[in-house]
């Protein structure tokens, strides 16, 4: 990247122009809608579309073409980003412009450049601002979603539209996650987030659906009814993976949004152990039953100190403990959190002895906890001894 291209404040961009008109609709979104919710996030209101005048004057503007599919985080790099074209291999040869982030005095050039197929190096040079491709003007490393991935960028006039949506719902996909939201929710999930986004469903009423799955959940746990409830609470954990992805790919998730699912996901799973205890004492001698209460105990108390160990890490280090070395984020595959505890109920009920399965719960937790204080006692370690404690995801080391 040269002198020329640099992050901006005190010149950010109030305008975009969107070039090319495009009927192709991505997860139920034209994409004249899909750029306006993207860069008025960025913070751009006026985003002007194919035929209207270009903005007069001075100040910085971003152009996009809106036949190719362009990760969001890749527009935000751009808006940030001051005097740069994204450009990306061209189906005929060459490259092709598709974006650009220049002066007001640019813009009719730039918009000349994006309505070209496939420009000549000559072509983008005029322009006299860096060409960059997606992995120099955005990152790989996403934090917010714990992994790491080039960003894309798509032509629509040669590429499926499903093939497209999938790109996105995987660019959506958290990377370091649990065993069953990594490998088992993927492709269904997929098909319930492009049903719901065809329909105009919106995110929160499939975490309005799921929390009404958690209470449902919780009765038949309390009432001995296991398996029912078993495919309550699997059904809820499916339900929690789409709200997710259907924000993120419609563009429609907001902080009431992230309160309300995020919300419920930190507070229901004690509840679910308590139900499954008095569930499974309902027919427990009295012995059995101090034993279960223990077995709750720990599962309950358990949980809220492992919450409290991953809040102290990423307070500490500003890095989430899961996703530290490659060690941690398999962990996270297993560790004593809701989806593999339910794993652990699940197989208890199939093999008759649900109240086996709070008390395996109970001792998973443990295990959990001393090696997650383990870690953190390793993390203490490192950096009193100088060492930088960061994930591993972000290192350099670590790209494809």
């Amino acid at each position: 990247m040269t002198d020329s291209t640099n992050t901006i404040d005190s010149a950010a961009p109030r305008t975009a122009v969107l070039v090319h008109r495009c009927a192709v609709h991505l997860w139920g979104l034209s994409q004249e809608e899909r750029f306006r919710r993207i860069l008025a996030r960025a913070g751009i209101d006026d985003v002007r579309g194919d035929g209207h005048p270009p903005p007069a004057g001075e100040g910085a503007v971003v152009l996009v073409r809106t036949d190719f599919a362009i990760e969001d985080s890749l527009v935000d790099a751009l808006v940030r980003t001051f005097g740069c074209l994204l450009v990306v291999p061209a189906a005929e040869g060459g490259r092709v412009a598709v974006a650009g982030h220049v002066d007001a005095r640019r813009v009719a050039q730039v918009v000349a450049l994006l309505r070209q197929s496939s420009s000549a190096p000559d072509d983008i040079a005029a322009v006299g601002v860096p060409a960059l491709a997606p992995d120099e003007l955005g990152s790989s490393y996403n934090h917010a979603l714990r992994k790491r991935s080039a960003p894309f960028v798509l032509s629509l006039d040669h590429t499926a539209p499903i093939a497209v949506e999938r790109r996105m719902f995987s660019a959506a996909y958290k990377g370091v996650t649990d065993f069953v939201t990594k490998w088992l929710w993927p492709w269904p999930a997929f098909w319930a987030t492009r049903w719901c986004a065809a329909r105009g469903i919106s995110p929160n009423l499939v975490t309005a659906a799921s929390l009404l799955l958690v209470l449902l959940a919780m009765w038949l746990f309390a009432r001995s009814d296991f398996a029912l409830g078993l495919i309550a609470a699997w059904l809820m954990t499916f339900l929690d993976t789409v709200d997710g992805k259907l924000a993120r790919v419609t563009l429609t998730s907001s902080r009431l949004g992230n309160v309300f699912d995020h919300g419920i996901d930190l507070v229901h799973p004690p509840f679910w152990y308590v139900a499954w205890y008095f569930g499974v004492a309902a027919g427990a001698t009295e012995g059995q039953t101090l034993l279960l209460a223990g077995a709750a105990w720990v599962a309950v108390i358990g949980y809220v100190i492992g919450r409290l160990q991953e809040g102290f890490f990423l307070w500490r280090y500003g890095v989430e403990l899961h996703a530290w070395r490659p060690i941690d984020s398999a962990f996270r595959l297993i560790t004593a959190r809701r989806n593999p505890n339910l794993a652990i109920m699940t197989a208890a009920v199939f093999a008759g002895r649900p109240d086996l399965g709070l008390l395996a719960v109970a001792g998973w937790t443990i295990l959990s906890l001393l090696f997650h204080f383990l870690r953190i006692g390793q993390a203490l370690q490192c950096q009193r001894s100088g060492e930088p404690v960061r994930s591993w995801l972000a290192e350099p080391s670590t790209a494809a």
